[in-house]
Order: C-alpha cells, then structure tokens, then sequence
C-alpha cells in the first residue's frame, strides 16, 4: 500500500466541506467520497466551524480590528509635517528650483 503525499486544503475547500456536513443532507462517508477526504477529517472541521460560529458573532474581534487612535500625536505629525513642507517649499523658491514660492 502506497501512502498518499499529504495535502493541503484552502480554507475555502475546507469550509465547503464542513458546511456540506452541517446541512446533513449526506453521510460523512458520501462526502468523504465526493470530496476525497477522509470522514474524521471532515468531523474535524464540522467541529471546527461549529466552535467557531460563536467568534463571528462575538464582540470580541471587534474591538481589537480598530485599535485606540492617539489623536494628539497625529496631529503633532501633522505639524510637523506641515512646517517641513513650508521650509522646504520656501528655500526651493528662493533656489529658483521650485516656481510657487511663498515668499
């Protein structure tokens, strides 16, 4: 018996499976046979995505994608930034390199 080289499956592929085994339309062993996969491999991932299914409701996760923002150090940034600019603009004028000089 030879061993099969070990694969690798998308998320998406991975997904498909386990929302085909929550329906329960077919067997574990019809859906290891239409998608090639072994059925404790697709209990696994059925359970996987039925422990997971309460993260995508969650509060969690939604504080941790939009971090805090510390508003007066950007606008520090800005500043300087702004100032950079105005110093750098107003010597190109005088070099005759930049055309809209300030002064």
């Amino acid at each position: 018996m030879s061993k099969r080289p070990r694969r690798n499956h998308s998320p998406a592929f991975k997904a498909k499976v386990a929302l085909a085994a929550v329906k329960g339309e077919k067997t574990l062993a019809e859906l290891a046979q239409q998608f090639d996969v072994h059925p404790n491999q697709i209990a696994q991932w059925k359970a996987q995505l039925l422990d997971g299914a309460t993260d995508v409701f969650g509060a969690e996760k939604a504080g941790a994608a939009n971090p805090p923002v510390d508003v007066k150090t950007l606008h520090a940034k800005i500043g300087e930034l702004t100032l950079a600019n105005d110093f750098l603009e107003h010597a190109l004028g005088k070099a005759g390199v930049w055309p809209s000089a300030k002064r």
